[in-house]
């Protein structure tokens, strides 16, 4: 476990953050860059995927409230519950794209759409579970 000092009313507080409370951040942050991305470049990222405009901003929107709830209730779940949703989506999002690639591969043009699609249904369910309560989180795990 990594830890950092800081300064809390004139005393030092030593804050302590867990790899897998590390992880849920770094996976909301990721989220949210990636939202980001996706918003500013749905035009020629549409383009490129062969998937319509509005899809890639649903999928903006999507990940970036999806990646604040992430952020939000990183203090309040347990993290075994995160780890398990983090694996779940990324499991999901690998299969997704290879999916996604064969369909192009084959000759399809809803490979970029599967891709973004996945994406959209996953990260909504994601935060859902989050928000819906989930495991409180009691001690380290």
């Amino acid at each position: 476990m990594g830890g950092t000092r800081r300064v809390a009313r004139g005393r030092n507080v030593d804050v302590r953050v867990s790899r897998g409370t590390a992880g849920a951040v770094a996976d909301g942050g990721f989220k949210i860059a990636l939202a980001v991305g996706y918003l500013v470049g749905a035009v020629p990222l549409g383009r490129l995927l062969g998937t319509p405009v509005w899809l890639m901003a649903v999928a903006g929107v999507v990940l970036l409230i999806g990646g604040g709830v992430e952020l939000a209730y990183t203090g309040s779940r347990s993290m075994r519950l995160y780890t398990r949703l983090m694996i779940g989506y990324d499991s999901g999002w690998v299969l997704a794209a290879l999916a996604g690639l064969l369909v192009a591969w084959r000759g399809g043009g809803a490979g970029g759409e599967v891709w973004m699609g996945y994406q959209v249904v996953a990260q909504a369910a994601f935060a859902g579970v989050l928000i819906a309560g989930g495991s409180s989180r009691r001690g380290p795990g």
